[in-house]
C-alpha cells in the first residue's frame, strides 16, 4: 500500500471550476481502497462552503520563502469520506473572489507550491507517491530535484503529473526561477523548462516527473501532436515512454437514474417509464410542447473549444427539416449564446436556450433528453457524455479523445454501440449525423432503445480509473 499526497488547485465538494474540481474529489475517494491518501488544496477563505467550515482544525503555521519575501503559511485540515484534506492557507493569495485569473497566478501558485514541498516533513506525511495535476502543481518535480534534493527524505518520493487540459501551461518570464523560486537557471539553460524565452511549469512537470498521465487514451495520443499538443507535442513525444492515459469516471452512486434526488421520476434498464415523465417534466421546465417529439440537448460550456459554433451552424437545417425539440444549457461566448437565442426566437415551439447554469435542470436535462450532443473540437475526457448515457440519452460526439474511448459509435449492420461518432469536423458532418440520430429514433424506435440500454450498461465507475493509478503507483514504487 502506497502513501500518496494528491495536490491540485481545486477539488469538490469544496470549489471546482470544471473537470479538475471533479476529479480531485473523485478519485482519491476511490484510491483509498488500495492506497493511503490525503489531498491538498489551498484554502480559498472567502469561497469555502460555510457547511464544511466546522469539520476544519488548524494544524499547524510556519513561514515559506518566496524568493527574497517571507510569507505566512497556515495548514488547515479536515476529513471527508474517509480522505484526509490539507488546506494551505495565506489571505494575500488565496483570499480571493475566485480561484484563477489574477495577475498574480504566477506568484500565487509558486507559493501553493513551494508551500506543500515545505509542508511534507512538517506535517510528518512523506508520501512515497506525489500526485501532481495541472500547471498549478506542475513545477512541483523540478523543485524537488533541484531545490530540495539535499533532504533525503524526500529522495524517494515519485511524482505523477496529469495533464487535464494542455492549453493551461503557466508560462511566465524567467526571472521568476530566482524571484519566486529561489533557484538558479541550470533548469531554464539546459532547456528543461525553457519555452519560447519563458519557464514553462506544465514543460517543467513533463520533463521531471516520473510518470505522465492524462485523461484519456485517445488524448494522449492526441496531445504528442502538432493539432493537440499546444506547443508540447515534441517534449511529449520525447517522453512518450513515461505518457499514460487513463479515462476519467463518474461517481455511479451519485448519479443514479434510480436515485437521483434532482429528478422528479426515477427510471433504470428494465423499466423506462419513468424516463417518459422526466421528459414531460423537462419540457415543461424549458417552456416547449410536451408533445412526443425526439429531444436532443446540450449541457456544456458555449464556446469554440465544445463545439458550439459548428452546432450553430447545424441546427437551422435540423430543426426546419425535423419534428423535433433542442434544449440548449450553458453560458459562453456572447457571440455563440446570442446565436442560440436567436434560433430560440426563431423556433419557439423547437429549441429551448437557457443561458445559465443550473445543476438541478443539467440533471433533468439528462434524465429527460433522448439524445445528447457534444461536438467538442478537443475533449481531454468529458464526464458529460457518460452521464448522458447513465441517464438513457444517447450521445452525438465528434470522436475526439476521451469522447472517443468512451462511445461506442452505432453499427447498423451489427446494432451495436453507445451513440453516433464523426471524424470530419465540419457541421454539415454533424447535420448529417444529427439526421441519423433522428431518423434511428423515428424509424427503428426498437433498435434506438436497445441503443439506449447498451449506453445504460456501461460503467463508468472510478474504480476501474483508480485501479490503473494504483498500478501505475506501485511500478514507480516497485
Amino acid at each position: 500500500m502506497n502513501k500518496v499526497l494528491f495536490a491540485a488547485a481545486e477539488a469538490a465538494p469544496f470549489y471546482k471550476t470544471g473537470g479538475l474540481g471533479d476529479v480531485s474529489f473523485a478519485l482519491p475517494k476511490a484510491l483509498q481502497t488500495d492506497n493511503q491518501i490525503r489531498v491538498v488544496i489551498p484554502y480559498y477563505g472567502k469561497l469555502f462552503p460555510e457547511k464544511y467550515r466546522n469539520l476544519v482544525k488548524d494544524l499547524m503555521h510556519f513561514t515559506v520563502r518566496v524568493g527574497e519575501n517571507v510569507k505566512y503559511c497556515g495548514i488547515k485540515t479536515l476529513k471527508l469520506n474517509g480522505v484526509q484534506y490539507y488546506l494551505i492557507d495565506n489571505e494575500e493569495y488565496f483570499g480571493r473572489d475566485g480561484l484563477y485569473g489574477y495577475w498574480d497566478d504566477g506568484e500565487r501558485f509558486a507559493f501553493f507550491q513551494l508551500a506543500i514541498c515545505e509542508m511534507l516533513e512538517k506535517v510528518n506525511y512523506i508520501p512515497d507517491v506525489l500526485h501532481l495535476n495541472d500547471w498549478h502543481t506542475a513545477f512541483i518535480p523540478v523543485l524537488l530535484k533541484d531545490k530540495y534534493n539535499w533532504i533525503d527524505a524526500y529522495r524517494h518520493i515519485k511524482t505523477v503529473l496529469t495533464i487535464h487540459n494542455i492549453q493551461f501551461q503557466g508560462v511566465y518570464d524567467p526571472i521568476i526561477l530566482g524571484s519566486l523560486f529561489g533557484i538558479g537557471r541550470r533548469t531554464f539553460n539546459e532547456g528543461s523548462v525553457e519555452y519560447y524565452g519563458n519557464v514553462n511549469f506544465m514543460k517543467g512537470g513533463i520533463t521531471f516527473a516520473d510518470a505522465v498521465t492524462t485523461v484519456s487514451p485517445s488524448y494522449a495520443k492526441e496531445i504528442q501532436t502538432p493539432g493537440f499538443g499546444e506547443n508540447l507535442d515534441g517534449i511529449l513525444r520525447d517522453n512518450s515512454y513515461k505518457l499514460h492515459g487513463i479515462i476519467n469516471g463518474i461517481d455511479m452512486k451519485i448519479y443514479d437514474p434510480e436515485t437521483d434526488p434532482d429528478i422528479p421520476e426515477h427510471f433504470n434498464v428494465s423499466d423506462m417509464s419513468g424516463k417518459a415523465l422526466d421528459k414531460k417534466a423537462l419540457q415543461k421546465a424549458v417552456g416547449l410542447p410536451q408533445k412526443d417529439v425526439p429531444v436532443f440537448a446540450v449541457v456544456s460550456r458555449l464556446t469554440r473549444q465544445k463545439g458550439m459554433d459548428l452546432l450553430l451552424n447545424a441546427l437551422n437545417e435540423f430543426l426546419q427539416n425535423h419534428d423535433v425539440q433542442v434544449v440548449i444549457l450553458g453560458t459562453g461566448d456572447p457571440d455563440l449564446e446570442k446565436g442560440f437565442e436567436g434560433y430560440q426566437n426563431a423556433y419557439p415551439d423547437k429549441l429551448a436556450a437557457k443561458i445559465e447554469f443550473d445543476v438541478k435542470l443539467a440533471q433533468l436535462i439528462y434524465a429527460g433528453s433522448d439524445g445528447f450532443i457534444m461536438p467538442s473540437a478537443f475533449e481531454p475526457c468529458g464526464l458529460s457524455q457518460m452521464m448522458a448515457m447513465r441517464y438513457g440519452s444517447v450521445p452525438i460526439v465528434h470522436s475526439v479523445g476521451g469522447l472517443r474511448d468512451t462511445v461506442i459509435p452505432f453499427n447498423k449492420f451489427t446494432k451495436k454501440g453507445t451513440g453516433f461518432g464523426f471524424d470530419d469536423y465540419r457541421f454539415e458532418v454533424l447535420g448529417k449525423m444529427l439526421d441519423s440520430a433522428f431518423d434511428l429514433y423515428a424509424k427503428a424506435p426498437k433498435t434506438w432503445q436497445e441503443l439506449r440500454k447498451q449506453g445504460m450498461e456501461q460503467d463508468f465507475g472510478w474504480e476501474k480509473s483508480a485501479a490503473k493509478y494504483s498500478d501505475l503507483y506501485q511500478e514507480l514504487t516497485d
